[in-house]
């Protein structure tokens, strides 16, 4: 590292006014668009003591706060539904869906979500809820192993992580949809400031007698952002760097988790398979995307390289 990298991570009180100011303008902003949450007050105590705490928790939070320009911007969706801005689409969305991938069960079209609901197993519920809880903490561990193992790759990681994110919220915005569970409880109209809802994964937290989706869900920043299934983009951003460094039999291990997310997302009625292809493709688009940005954009290099000296 550096020298100005290394006097850019002491503990003086230009750092400290630095954070203090964004902390509270953080909490500042959180109440008056989304409300106080106690979330918003865990963020900022455990980005505060990590920053404090060491040189080495230091950099890694501060590694990390790509991650949490991520969450606060998801956070903040809140304050902005996409409903607002478009129409959202339900029914046609269903029916192109019933359409293309529609299952014939005793004589009846019906969707595989509807497939699944009707024929769902308990050793399903239990292997699927896994899976599925699967979909952020594998991210977060695998940069955690780049950021200790590769500083660059770990950079490259996060921000393609970031791009596919804001890809996302673009079609959440021009293409507002309702995810299949919304039908099966409330049918085709529109209600707008629509509760989550655990849908399927509801067997998993009553085999359990917990309530541990049920607790993600009523945090949703908005149900009718089912198109596309960041769920599913994410295992594909994880596998391609997995890939990229070469980790070998562990690969086998987060694809299996990447087609496990992918059913579940179908089989618990959170996306339709439609949604999980334009998950698929946002992630593969934001992928080859940062690559092409990373190779003709001169700033964004020094910007990365810039940021590798003050993490390592």
């Amino acid at each position: 590292m550096d020298s100005t990298a290394n006097k850019n991570l002491t503990i003086n009180t230009k750092t400290v006014l630095i954070v203090s100011l964004f902390s509270i303008a953080y909490l500042l902003l959180s109440r008056f668009l989304i409300g106080y949450k106690s979330d918003q007050v865990t963020l900022v105590l455990i980005f505060n003591v990590l920053f404090y705490a060491s040189a080495i928790t230091r950099k890694f939070i501060l590694g990390f706060t790509i991650f949490i320009v991520y969450w606060v911007i998801f956070d903040f969706m809140k304050a902005f539904p996409n409903y607002n801005f478009n129409t959202v689409h339900i029914g046609d969305l269903y029916n192109l869906e019933k359409h293309l991938f529609g299952i014939n069960d005793n004589g009846i079209r019906v969707t595989p979500n509807e497939y699944w609901k009707l024929h769902s197993k308990t050793a399903i519920d239990v292997i699927t809820g896994i899976f599925y809880l699967c979909w952020i903490p594998v991210p977060l561990g695998f940069a955690a192993f780049l950021f200790f193992k590769n500083k660059r790759q770990f950079l490259y990681f996060s921000l393609t992580f970031v791009l596919v994110n804001l890809l996302g919220f673009v079609v959440y915005y021009t293409f507002p949809a309702a995810p299949p569970w919304y039908i099966q409880y409330h049918g085709f109209k529109f209600t707008p400031l629509t509760a989550g809802n655990t849908a399927g994964l509801a067997r998993f937290d009553a085999y359990f007698h917990a309530g541990i989706f049920k607790s993600i869900y009523t945090k949703g920043s908005n149900v009718f952002a089912a198109m596309p299934s960041l769920h599913s983009s994410y295992p594909v951003i994880v596998v391609y760097y997995a890939i990229k460094n070469r980790l070998g039999w562990v690969n086998i291990i987060f694809a299996t988790v990447m087609v496990g997310i992918w059913f579940t997302a179908v089989y618990a009625s959170h996306h339709y398979v439609l949604d999980v292809l334009a998950g698929i493709t946002c992630a593969c688009i934001g992928i080859a995307l940062f690559n092409l940005l990373i190779s003709k954009i001169k700033s964004l290099q020094s910007f990365i390289t810039r940021y590798e000296q003050v993490i390592s």
